[in-house]
């Protein structure tokens, strides 16, 4: 498995509102086309209105690659900066788990 965390800082209510639409129609592409992106799930903070935190499941790395070299995903990457103050990306290893399939 491959897995990252990334958090979002938005610059203000009018990118929220933007950057919320990327988010939903980049999720159309990535639930339609990619069987190897296992987890998707994007979160809202609570106290924090204009942060987004990511969590993402791959099957593997060459799944987060596929996934990065979707149309979908490229239009994401091209666009998401003019929404965006800062952005903060973790890959992180699953340990203990519900809900994830067994590693290997």
């Amino acid at each position: 498995m491959y897995a990252l965390v990334v958090r979002f800082d938005l610059k203000d209510d009018a990118s929220a509102v933007g950057f919320d639409q990327l988010v939903e129609e980049t999720g159309k592409g990535i639930a339609k086309n990619e069987p190897g992106t296992l987890v998707y799930v994007t979160h809202r903070v609570d106290g924090a209105p204009l942060a987004r935190v990511f969590y993402e499941v791959y099957r593997d790395k060459a799944a987060f690659e596929e996934h990065e070299r979707q149309p979908h995903t490229l239009r994401f990457l091209a666009e998401r900066d003019q929404f965006i103050a800062a952005t903060r990306v973790e890959f992180i290893t699953p340990a203990t788990s519900k809900g994830l399939p067994a590693d290997g």
